[in-house]
């Protein structure tokens, strides 16, 4: 059930799309607390949600800002990322209610679960204008579904985009796209996607390529292709402020960007220097931007990735004057004592993403002026609409692949979502680990963290452990920053037939792992699910956040700490663990339900079948393209007793986006 509530006149955020009479009267288990909200918590409730944030899956013990944020240092001191994601469950027992709330507003929310007060929950909104949903159901799951109801189903990629994506922001040239192409294949090692980044554009404008670098976009795009491999290029938010520049024209001939208060449009300064900022928030301006995409589709591009889309904001020029001024007046004064150093350090870091600059560009809405930081967590949720409807418009029927940096949720019904500019660390491995589910819930289900590491420089076992817990993910890409090590995964020679292992484990499962996204995706399901989603009564189970349930017949246990030999895993019904060295040499055990210890090598995988499953592979090849579904082979963990088992199997074309036909579904027997 949903029970819809509505606090003054909301901008609209076109983040619901069930249309529901508006309750009156008392909101169940929520009582005022000032301007917004109170819940007082059990010892005992969980309580699970707000997609991308910090922290464990159970999000009580800390404070939380829905606020889209360009922020790279994801430690748990942080309350806020990339996403505004404004969903969240508590999940009571004994009785203790269990709901979920969906907060529809566009600009910041505050979240205080347990940390003021240990026991009770606060949120509320920066501005008293808002819809609030209340959802309830007989599961976690339930609650889950309900909200995709109201909200919409999640966005489909094309299949070839669930193979790996190579990534780095240093693919300078055809040549080192060309090289990364040429080392996958003949270490045979499998991938689909090669992801450019921002140094393929000319003079870093949107839209535009390289010539002097990449001479002959098409052709390179054909011949990777029939390799099986998918160039996938960036697009960011900011336009390059260049009169030479035909979008840069077209945006200010037809009033297409953010403007100052006097009118004028906003400038701030992003990789090409000086840029403007398209206002997505305008039909006819997502309508405009997204068919510049064609310039890229008709050189034979079919995946984006979309960033800087909070959007980030390297400096204005107001406020870079602003500090300018004042730093040369430090720098003239000279012998500098410890406040006036603090504040030169200050006056630096504050260039960047200021909220005062934030404050200073409007949006027109129904052709008023709306202040930027009142709809903030809309921009880049905004962008990827304005891409997701041209493809339907350009490509009608075809999937296109796309994810984005920002997100609101909405956003989820036209890409999917990359978990940002983490570092190779394995409290970053332990983070995606958890993340998944949670984004998950609020619809996010084509998602994934950059493996190993996109800050710093990554070890060989870093980079190994993390791709045998993102050889699970629905995206899988390997991206790593400028200056760091390069991180290829043939680069790691020692461990390449162990990096070679995990990726054909990878392929050899497609089948299961498509088949559960998908079935998440049209039964409006979830393919990452917290132990205790399935196992409400089981305190354990409830509490345990390094393992997850994917899909109907998996769990998957990653080790995410260094030097370690094995792990510690809790179990809440028999199952059967695999310990995978490679498609044909793994270990095979029935465990009790309980707590284990098991050993776990740094060239093995765990994974554990629940009782009753069955698991289909097939022969593992270099690309999702190339591989033969025509024949199985089963994994499969049977009760005593029952001599077969059976599995649903989703198969289709790939491409298309006619994805409902009963002919796609079928029942596999073993």
């Amino acid at each position: 059930m949903i029970q819809h509530f509505k606090f003054g006149h909301m901008l609209p955020t076109d983040s619901v799309v069930l249309d529901l009479p508006v309750q009156s009267g008392e909101i169940p288990f929520l009582t005022r607390d000032g301007d917004g909200w109170r819940y007082a918590m059990d010892e005992r409730d969980i309580v699970y949600g707000l997609g991308e944030m910090v922290r464990s899956i159970n999000k009580r013990g800390w404070h939380y800002l829905t606020n889209n944020s360009d922020q790279p240092h994801h430690t748990e001191d942080k309350q806020s990322l990339y996403g505004a994601h404004n969903f969240f469950i508590v999940n009571g027992t004994g009785g203790r209610p269990t709901f979920g709330v969906f907060v529809d507003f566009a600009g910041c929310v505050a979240y205080d679960i347990g940390y003021t007060e240990h026991s009770v929950l606060t949120f509320r909104t920066a501005e008293p204008d808002y819809d609030l949903y209340l959802l309830t159901d007989d599961s976690l799951a339930g609650i889950c579904r309900e909200l995709r109801r109201l909200v919409g189903r999640s966005y489909i990629p094309p299949k070839w985009a669930f193979g790996l994506a190579q990534s780095r922001w240093g693919y300078k040239c055809e040549e080192d796209v060309r090289r990364v192409a040429d080392e996958y294949r003949r270490n045979h090692l499998p991938l689909d996607m090669i992801c450019m980044d921002i140094d393929y554009m000319q003079d870093f404008a949107d839209f535009t390529v390289n010539r002097e670098r990449f001479p002959d976009l098409p052709a390179l795009a054909a011949d990777l292709k029939e390799r099986g491999i998918h160039l996938v290029p960036i697009i960011d938010a900011g336009i390059r402020a260049d009169g030479q520049n035909d979008v840069c024209r077209e945006g200010l001939a037809n009033d297409y960007f953010c403007r100052k208060e006097d009118g004028t449009p906003f400038v701030a300064a992003v990789w090409p220097g000086d840029a403007y900022f398209p206002d997505f928030l305008r039909p006819e301006v997502r309508d405009w931007f997204g068919r510049k995409y064609q310039a890229l589709t008709d050189q034979g591009i079919d995946g984006f990735w979309n960033d800087m889309n909070e959007p980030a904001l390297f400096y204005t020029p107001e406020h870079l004057q602003d500090v300018a001024r004042e730093a040369g007046a430090l720098a003239a004064k000279g012998n500098l004592d410890m406040y006036d150093f603090f504040r030169l350090q200050e006056l630096f870091g504050s260039l960047s993403n200021n909220p005062d600059d934030y404050r200073s560009f409007y949006h027109l809405i129904d052709g008023k002026p709306v202040r930027h930081d009142r709809v903030h967590n809309l921009y880049g949720y905004q962008m990827t609409r304005a891409a997701g409807e041209a493809f339907a418009a350009i490509r009608p029927g075809i999937r296109t692949l796309l994810y984005s940096r920002s997100s609101c949720i909405g956003s989820h019904r036209y890409g999917g979502i990359w978990l940002g500019d983490n570092d190779a660390s394995w409290a970053q491995l332990l983070e995606n680990v958890r993340q998944m589910p949670s984004v998950q819930m609020c619809g996010y289900l084509y998602s994934g963290a950059d493996l190993g590491g996109f800050g710093g420089d990554t070890t060989p076992d870093l980079a190994l452990r993390w791709l045998q817990f993102g050889l699970f993910t629905p995206l899988m890409r390997n991206h790593s920053a400028l200056g760091t090590r390069d991180q290829e995964y043939y680069r790691f020679r020692d461990l390449l037939p162990a990096m070679r292992r995990m990726l054909e484990l990878r392929m050899a499962l497609l089948p299961y792992l498509y088949s559960e996204f998908m079935k998440a995706a049209l039964r409006d399901g979830l393919y990452f699910r917290p132990l205790g989603f399935d196992f409400p009564e089981d305190e354990w189970a409830r509490h345990t956040d390094d393992q997850l349930l994917l899909g109907e017949g998996l769990m998957v246990a990653p080790v995410c700490t260094q030097n370690a030999i094995g792990r510690s895993v809790y179990l809440p019904e028999p199952m059967k663990m695999l310990r995978i060295r490679s498609l044909t040499d793994y270990d095979e055990e029935e465990l009790p339900a309980g707590h284990h210890y098991v050993a776990c090598g740094l060239e093995e995988v765990l994974i554990f079948l629940r009782p009753g499953h069955l698991v289909p592979l097939v022969r593992p090849a270099e690309s999702v393209a190339a591989l033969d579904e025509s024949s199985f082979t089963f994994w499969g963990y049977l009760p005593e007793g029952q001599d077969t088992g059976s599995y649903e199997l989703y198969t289709d074309d790939g491409n298309t986006t006619d994805y409902d036909r009963p002919e796609h579904w079928r029942i596999l027997r073993a």
